[in-house]
C-alpha cells in the first residue's frame, strides 16, 4: 500500500459566475500556488466604484504557505489587482513571462511604495516546489504571450488554459499544440479552462484575417484615419502601424495607456518601427489628412478615454472632419454597448465615416474559444476531471455541457462559486460544504482597504433623490439668526425655482420660531427632529424627497428673525 497522501484543493477568489477577477489556487499540505490576480470592472450601479477584487483574507491568513503568484497574461482581468494583493499579502514571487511581465512593472509604477520580486519563466522550464511544480505551454489570445499552466501535484496534473482560443494562423508564435496532445496522452487529473465563449459556436475568426482585413481598408481610406482598439492588444497595434507605414501614413499615439503600450512593444520587439515614423500632436497640421493615422484608446465607449473625447468634441488637439473614417477594432464588452453606440453616433452627426465588426469587415477578432474549440481541447486533454473558469454561471454551463458531449461524466464535471473548494484525494474529487471567504472588494482610488457597501447604498439613494443641504444659524434663543443659506445639488436648480427655495427657507425659520433650541437639547437631536419636519414639509412644497443635509450652528448673539 502506497503512503497516505493529503488532500488537494482547488478554488477559485474570482472568476466564476462573472468575466473578470481571476484568481485561482492550488494548495496542498503545506503550499500554495496562485494563478493571476485580476480585478474585475464595476457595473454602472457600482457609483464610484473604479475596480472590484478578491477577498483576500484566506491568503492573507495563509500567505506562509504561498510559494508564488503565476501569471497567464497580461490583461487587466488577471493582473490588475496585483498592486492590492501585494498591499495586503506577503508573495515570494510573481512569476510571468514577457508582454505580461513588462506590463506588471510598469503598472507597479504608480504604487512605488510596493515591493515585488519577478522572475520571467521560460516556456521550457520547470519550477519545482516540495510538492508540487509548474509547467508551461503556450496558448493564442488577443495579446502576446498567454501561457496555458501545468502544476503537477501528487495525484496528477493540473491543466490551466488561460484565456484562449485557436488560431491556426496567428499573428504572433503558434500555440503548443504538441505539449497539450503530450499532456492528453499522459493523463490530465484536472482542467481549468476558459469559458468566455462557450456560447459562441462559430469558430472564431483568426488574428491573421483581421490583419489582411485592416491592410485592405488602409489601402482603400483616403482621408485620415482614426483607429481605436484594445489597449493592451499590442500585435494588433502593430499591425495598425505597420499598415500605416507601408500607406505612406505618420502615426499618433493618443491616450496614456495607448502611449504606454507602445512604448512596453517596442521596448520588447513587438513593434518594429523607428521614431520617424511617430508624430506629437502638435505635428498634425504639417501632414495632409491622408498622411495620418490616430490610434487612440476609448474603444469600448469609456467617457474619458481619446476618442469619446474627439467624438463629443472636447479633445485638445484632435477635432472631427468630414473626410475622416474611425474604426473600431474591437467588439462590445457585455454591458458596454450603449456608452459604444453613443460615440458612434456623435462621430456620425460630425461627418465621420465609421467602420465597426461586421460580415464585410473583419476588423476584430475574439481572443476566446468558442464552443467548437473548447471541445477541440477538452478531445485533445482528456481530463478525468473537469471544472470550467472564467465566466458568468450560463457560460461555465454550456462549458459544462461541452464536456458531457465530449464523453465526460456529469458527476466529474464541478461548476462552482467563487470560494468553494473542489477537494481530491484518494477517494475522488467532491465539493467540500465549508467556503473559503470570497466575497467582492471595492476599490474606491487608491484605497486599498475597499468601500463598505453602505456608502455604495448611499451614493445610490443620492443619484436617485438629490441632495438638499440647509445651514442654519441659532441666537442666544434657539431661534434662526440669518436666513438659512440652502445648497441643491441634484434636486433642482435654484434660479429656476426661486419660489420653491424661499418657501423652503420660510419653513425651515418657521420651525425654529416655534420649536427653538432648548437650554439642555443637544444640537443633534435638534438636527435629527428638524429634518423630520423638513421631509415633509419639502415634499409638500417640491413634490420630491430628496435627501437633507442640516448642519446647525449656535452662537450667543441675541437678535431673533421675524418670520
Amino acid at each position: 500500500m502506497g503512503e497516505l497522501r493529503g488532500d488537494l484543493k482547488v478554488f477559485a477568489l474570482g472568476g466564476l459566475l462573472e468575466v473578470g477577477k481571476n484568481m485561482y489556487i492550488i494548495e496542498y499540505e503545506n503550499e500554495i500556488i496562485i494563478i493571476d490576480a485580476g480585478i474585475l470592472f464595476p457595473e454602472n450601479d457600482l457609483y464610484g466604484i473604479d475596480y472590484i477584487i478578491p477577498d483576500y483574507s484566506y491568503l492573507k491568513e495563509n500567505e506562509k504557505k504561498i510559494r508564488a503568484l503565476f501569471i497567464t497574461h497580461g490583461h487587466e482581468d488577471h493582473i490588475g489587482g496585483i498592486p492590492y494583493l501585494l498591499e495586503q499579502v506577503k508573495i515570494p514571487r510573481i512569476i510571468a513571462n514577457g508582454f505580461a511581465l513588462a506590463l506588471i512593472k510598469k503598472k507597479m509604477e504608480d504604487f512605488p511604495k510596493i515591493k515585488a520580486q519577478y522572475y520571467e519563466f521560460n516556456e521550457l522550464e520547470r519550477i519545482n516546489f516540495q510538492n508540487l511544480s509548474v509547467s508551461f505551454f503556450r496558448m493564442n489570445h488577443s495579446i502576446p504571450d498567454s501561457f496555458g499552466m501545468i502544476i503537477t501535484t501528487p495525484y496528477g496534473d493540473i491543466v490551466t488554459t488561460g484565456d484562449f482560443k485557436i488560431d491556426l494562423t496567428p499573428v504572433g508564435k503558434d500555440a503548443g499544440y504538441n505539449k497539450i496532445c503530450q499532456l492528453g496522452q499522459k493523463g490530465v487529473l484536472l482542467l481549468l479552462s476558459d469559458s468566455t465563449n462557450a456560447i459562441v459556436k462559430e469558430l472564431s475568426t483568426s488574428e491573421r484575417a483581421v490583419s489582411d482585413s485592416i491592410k485592405d481598408l488602409f489601402r482603400e481610406i483616403r482621408g485620415r484615419i482614426i483607429i481605436a482598439t484594445f489597449a493592451s492588444n499590442v500585435l494588433r497595434i502593430n499591425q495598425i502601424v505597420e499598415s500605416s507605414i507601408q500607406n505612406g501614413r505618420k502615426v499618433l499615439v493618443v491616450g496614456r495607456s495607448m502611449e504606454n503600450v507602445v512604448q512596453i512593444g517596442r521596448d520588447i520587439g513587438y513593434i518594429k518601427v523607428k521614431d520617424s515614423d511617430f508624430i506629437e500632436s502638435k505635428e498634425l497640421s504639417d501632414y495632409k489628412p491622408e498622411e495620418i493615422t490616430v490610434l487612440c484608446t476609448g474603444s469600448q465607449g469609456e467617457p474619458m478615454a481619446a476618442l469619446s473625447r474627439i467624438a463629443q468634441g472636447i479633445h485638445k488637439e484632435i477635432k472631427i472632419e468630414e473626410s475622416d473614417t474611425v474604426i473600431f477594432s474591437s467588439s462590445a464588452i457585455p454591458g458596454n454597448a450603449i456608452e459604444i453606440d453613443n460615440v458612434i453616433n456623435l462621430l456620425s452627426k460630425q461627418g465621420a465615416n465609421v467602420i465597426v465588426q461586421s460580415a464585410f469587415n473583419d476588423v476584430h477578432a475574439s481572443g476566446h474559444a468558442s464552443s467548437n474549440e473548447e471541445k477541440i481541447l477538452l478531445k485533445l486533454l482528456k481530463p478525468k476531471y473537469f471544472m470550467p473558469i472564467h465566466g458568468e454561471y450560463y457560460m461555465l454551463k454550456t462549458h459544462a455541457k461541452h464536456a458531457m458531449d465530449c464523453g465526460m461524466k456529469k458527476e466529474n464535471i464541478f461548476v462552482l462559486e467563487n470560494g468553494k473548494v473542489l477537494q481530491i484525494n484518494e477517494d475522488g474529487a467532491k465539493v467540500l460544504s465549508k467556503k473559503v471567504p470570497a466575497k467582492d472588494v471595492l476599490i474606491d482610488g487608491n484605497n486599498i482597504g475597499g468601500v463598505n457597501t453602505q456608502i455604495i447604498e448611499e451614493r445610490k439613494e443620492l443619484s436617485m433623490r438629490g441632495m438638499i443641504s440647509i445651514i442654519v444659524t441659532l441666537n442666544k434663543f434657539g431661534r434662526t439668526l440669518v436666513k438659512p443659506t440652502i445648497i441643491s445639488k441634484g434636486f433642482l436648480f435654484a434660479k429656476d425655482n426661486e419660489q420653491i427655495f424661499t418657501s423652503i427657507e420660510k419653513e425651515t425659520e418657521l420651525y425654529f420660531k416655534n420649536n427653538p433650541l432648548q437650554e439642555n437639547e443637544s444640537l443633534s437631536s435638534k438636527r435629527d427632529k428638524a429634518i423630520e419636519y423638513l421631509q415633509e414639509a419639502i415634499k409638500r412644497i417640491a413634490k420630491q424627497n430628496p435627501i437633507i443635509f442640516l448642519v446647525l450652528n449656535k452662537t450667543e448673539m441675541e437678535r431673533e428673525t421675524v418670520v
